[in-house]
């Protein structure tokens, strides 16, 4: 965790010294260079390039704790002891300035205790900064206060890490557990216990707990992997050890009896190899059968109500009569009452709840915004009927009737209910401050001015505002049609300009293979070509249009979500933003213009002339061919997927007004695409050299061949002569060419069904 805040610190563009135990062998500092090393894992790099990691000096805290003294502020992230704690503060008091800020990364001291024995002075300067793992990605940042701290010193904390380390920052009274532990890890533990109680296999629990209710798809068996199931069981332990004895965590606290035998078999997890999941050595993928305790093959389940919740919302799990929707309301009933229990205890405002398990957990909507979706006044009386009882804060929000809404638009603005000092509800405008907004938020006040069941435009702030809204965001021609409609009103509306952004997880992560799959099963290729179509001159109207288009896109954009982004005239990235055109690892290439703009940004940065484009064709033929993507915008303007021109904030909750802002500067960019003389035969048999040398190695399988050769013939010209021109039209045309010719292939067809049932890629 030390190393993780550190990491985000040097994202920010600061200097931070690292320091940990010191080594008992040769190099003392070898904790801390650990520390540092999992920063560069490349599956969730904590840095987002070589110059943040160039940022952080390390040390140890044996030999290098007077060199706090050049630093404002101090993290304190050791372990949960409040003895070693004490003793690392009185250490540190010898060298820390006076007016540095110091803090501790916990949620399970109080900070009255962690306090104990400090001056005055300090005290005034200490608070506890609660930051969730891995430090990079999840956007919570819990505050909380002391009796002593002073409010100069609560705002440089919170403006620093709202405005420079990117964290949705959540103020928090001193109660155990804070916000999201007390909620999240009572939900994860109602869900474990429930599912063995309902009988369900890990598998379909986790098809239920996962994106049905709006929850990560890893589901709770899946996080107790992930996480690792001995530390998961200490995690809930020691929320048992802090929270009153009258608080319902108890009653799901403990660890089930199957998973002591499984911690004490080594059975923890991911980092163990197997958990409650494991792949067999044939590579059939496994599950724990809680009856034999065994592991069993699986597939992915296909449970018709989990995907209408996903499509239509939880009200359908909660009227399904199966083992599924009780499971559904069991887990549902209990974690949503808890969050309405907790207040006033642990805050009188809803609306940090739900942040902090939207920013801490990622669920896409906050316990009260489940509460509404429900309904308050049918939450609580399912809840009555059931002899349950019905926390204070929900029953007066049900008091109002079928009406009863724990959030509502008045006067075009959003407001929540707010419990005050009097046992009273009072609405209270949300207001998130100067350059920070959310879509899911105000566009609550807003009426689409184009949906489909695919995506919605908005008007706000005189811009157009284009959102997209199915699963993973995945583009169809209804997204298309979307962007296509608020191209047309720009100018009809008297607009100034376009905004494609969105709050969910994911900007978009590519064409809809659904859609694919369904025009190859009706061998509707003339179909096919004409959705390609589509799409290619949308995006080319998007490069072209005499207004500014801004993409301002959040976690992944790849395949044809990328795409669109290329055909921004300017785009404004969230800093953990991930691009990449990854066509090839199901057997197609990029067709709405990707492999056109990969060869054209290629030829900008390396400022190659008009008549020698070899080198170019070569970077987008590897690029594309091998699907890289890359983890942040520096690494994506290093590999011209991103332009020097673009730029990235930190945090994803100011790219809104951000991308608006920049269309009202009114700067309209043309990025000039001239006719390119192709380098032709010469440099597409470079590439086939590469090919089959890379296939007789056995690094590529025999389609992964016949797609690079297809990505070849794009960025290359295929079997012409060099020199021989092509227009920007030219190289749409040869992606649609190629992309019909691979779709109608056994092997791509396969790539796309495994991908689709059953979520793995398959190398053929």
């Amino acid at each position: 965790m030390g190393a993780g805040i550190a990491g985000q610190v040097a994202n920010a563009g600061i200097d931070v010294l690292l320091l940990d135990l010191p080594g008992n062998g040769d190099d003392v500092n070898a904790v801390a260079q650990r520390g540092l090393d999992r920063l560069q894992h490349p599956a969730a790099p904590g840095v987002m390039d070589s110059e943040a990691l160039n940022r952080i000096s390390i040390g140890n805290t044996r030999d290098d704790l007077h060199r706090v003294a050049d630093c404002d502020w101090v993290a304190e992230a050791v372990v949960e002891r409040l003895d070693v704690k004490h003793q690392l503060y009185r250490d540190l008091e010898v060298h820390l300035g006076d007016d540095a800020i110091l803090s501790s990364n916990t949620s399970t001291i109080p900070i009255r205790l962690l306090t104990e024995g400090m001056a005055d002075k300090r005290r005034e300067r200490f608070a506890i900064t609660h930051f969730f793992n891995p430090v990079r990605y999840m956007r919570l940042l819990e505050l909380v206060r002391g009796e002593h701290t002073r409010d100069d010193v609560m705002k440089t904390l919170g403006n620093f890490c709202e405005q420079q380390l990117g964290k949705g920052v959540v103020d928090c009274a001193d109660t155990p557990g804070f916000l999201a532990n007390r909620v999240g890890c009572f939900a994860i533990q109602c869900a474990l216990h429930e599912a063995v109680n309902c009988g369900l296999p890990p598998h379909e629990a986790d098809a239920i707990f996962g994106r049905p209710m709006g929850i990560p798809k890893t589901g709770v068996f899946g996080l107790y992997d992930l996480i690792g199931i001995d530390l998961m069981s200490d995690v809930a332990k020691s929320l048992v050890g802090i929270l009153p004895v009258h608080d319902a965590f108890h009653a799901v606290g403990s660890p089930l009896p199957e998973m002591v035998r499984m911690i004490a078999n080594g059975q923890t997890g991911n980092k163990g190899g197997q958990g409650f999941y494991r792949k067999s050595e044939t590579g059939n993928r496994q599950v724990f059968d809680f009856n034999t305790e065994s592991y069993v093959d699986f597939n992915r389940p296909s449970i018709k109500v989990a995907d209408e919740a996903e499509q239509q919302g939880i009200n359908v799990l909660l009227d399904d009569t199966s083992d599924h929707g009780d499971y559904a309301w069991r887990v549902l009933s209990q974690t949503l009452a808890y969050a309405a229990e907790l207040i006033p205890e642990v805050g009188n405002d809803p609306l940090a709840i739900d942040d902090a398990m939207k920013l801490g957990y990622n669920w896409i909507k906050g316990p009260f915004e489940l509460i509404d979706e429900i309904g308050p006044a049918r939450f609580a009386k399912r809840l009555e009927q059931e002899q349950r009882a019905v926390p204070p804060y929900l029953a007066q929000v049900a008091a109002a009737g079928e009406d009863s809404r724990c959030y509502r638009v008045q006067e075009a603005s959003f407001q929540r209910q707010v419990w005050q000092s009097d046992k009273q509800l009072q609405w209270q405008n949300i207001d998130r401050g100067s350059g920070v907004g959310r879509l899911t938020e105000i566009r609550n006040t807003l009426q689409p001015a184009g949906r489909n069941p695919s995506a919605s435009w908005y008007e706000y702030k005189d811009v157009a505002v284009v959102e997209f809204h199915t699963k993973a965001n995945a583009l169809d021609g209804d997204s298309m049609s979307i962007i296509a409609d608020a191209l047309d009103a720009v100018p009809e509306r008297g607009l100034q300009g376009l905004v494609l952004h969105n709050d969910a997880q994911h900007f978009s992560c590519g064409v809809n293979l659904t859609g694919v799959r369904s025009f190859y099963q009706r061998g509707d290729w003339t179909g096919l070509d004409e959705f390609l179509n589509h799409f290619q001159q949308t995006c080319l109207r998007m490069a072209r249009a005499n207004f500014p288009v801004v993409a301002a896109p959040v976690g992944m954009s790849l395949g044809g979500g990328f795409e669109v982004v290329l055909h921004a005239q300017q785009v404004i990235a969230h800093a953990n933003s991930v691009t990449g055109l990854v066509e090839a690892m199901v057997g197609l290439v990029p067709s709405g213009g990707g492999c056109k703009e990969a060869l054209y940004r290629w030829k900008e940065k390396l400022g190659a002339a008009d008549n020698d484009l070899g080198e170019a064709a070569w970077k987008a033929f590897m690029n594309i061919g091998t699907g890289k993507t890359c983890s942040s915008p520096q690494l994506a303007t290093e590999q011209a997927m991103l332009r020097e021109s673009d730029t990235y904030l930190m945090n994803r909750d100011r790219l809104l007004d951000s991308a608006v802002a920049l269309v009202h500067q009114g700067k309209v960019i043309h990025h000039n695409r001239p006719d390119l003389q192709m380098p032709g035969r010469d440099s597409f048999a470079k590439m086939n050299d590469w090919l089959n040398n890379a296939r007789a190695a056995k690094k590529i399988t025999e389609h992964d061949s016949v797609v690079g050769r297809a990505v070849a013939t794009v960025v290359s010209g295929g079997d012409i002569d060099p020199g021989t021109v092509w227009t920007e039209q030219d190289l749409f045309d040869a992606e649609r060419r190629v992309f019909l010719e691979l779709a109608q292939t056994d092997a791509t067809q396969e790539r796309i069904n495994s991908m689709l049932d059953f979520g793995q890629t398959v190398r053929n």
